[in-house]
């Protein structure tokens, strides 16, 4: 909704989408795709203790997974690499993987801010019916403000940031009696 208003006001304006933004999209979506491998799956198989418990590796940078390294992983009741547990849970899916390889495409390229790579990962993925088609069409419609975000360097970070800060201080006091101690504790907080 805003797109219209910040055109009608502002003609010249760029409208970017933050990365932040772009990444928690691709990022539930490989979350429901993970989930939907789960279902259909005996509860004490490895496969079903690896996608439900461990779910923060499918979120690491590829790149950065440990292959050498074995730990054991309580979720799991085992030792193993990172590697491994990726593997045991992509194996289980074909629309998982699928999910998860254009999540990576899209992470490494927003990583990178390379615009032609993050064109193509959008561009170029092939629908197969997993919640992953519905972000990346997402992205598609809006693939000009999304390439936006690689090409300029601004970003609703600190903004964001500051918000989720004033949130948690609302959340911890449990209100204010006086409001100017409220916006005291605020400006403390950014200082």
């Amino acid at each position: 909704q805003y797109q219209t208003i910040v055109h009608r006001l502002f003609p010249n304006a760029e409208i970017i989408v933050d990365r932040f933004h772009i990444v928690q999209l691709v990022s539930r979506a490989l979350d429901k795709a993970r989930l939907l491998a789960t279902s259909g799956l005996n509860h004490f198989s490895r496969e079903y203790k690896v996608l439900k418990s461990e779910w923060k590796i499918f979120h690491m940078q590829e790149s950065l997974l440990n292959a050498a390294d074995s730990r054991y992983y309580r979720g799991l009741g085992e030792h193993s690499t990172q590697q491994n547990i990726v593997d045991l849970g992509l194996n289980q899916s074909d629309d998982f993987k699928h999910s998860y390889e254009a999540y990576q495409s899209v992470l490494e390229a927003i990583r990178n801010n390379d615009i032609d790579a993050l064109s193509k990962a959008i561009t170029h993925y092939k629908r197969n019916g997993s919640p992953m088609d519905i972000a990346m069409n997402t992205l598609k419609k809006n693939l000009s403000y999304v390439l936006n975000s690689s090409r300029y360097s601004y970003s609703n970070g600190p903004l964001e940031g500051i918000n989720r800060k004033i949130k948690a201080l609302k959340r911890g006091c449990f209100g204010f009696k006086n409001q100017m101690h409220f916006f005291m504790r605020i400006q403390l907080i950014r200082a």
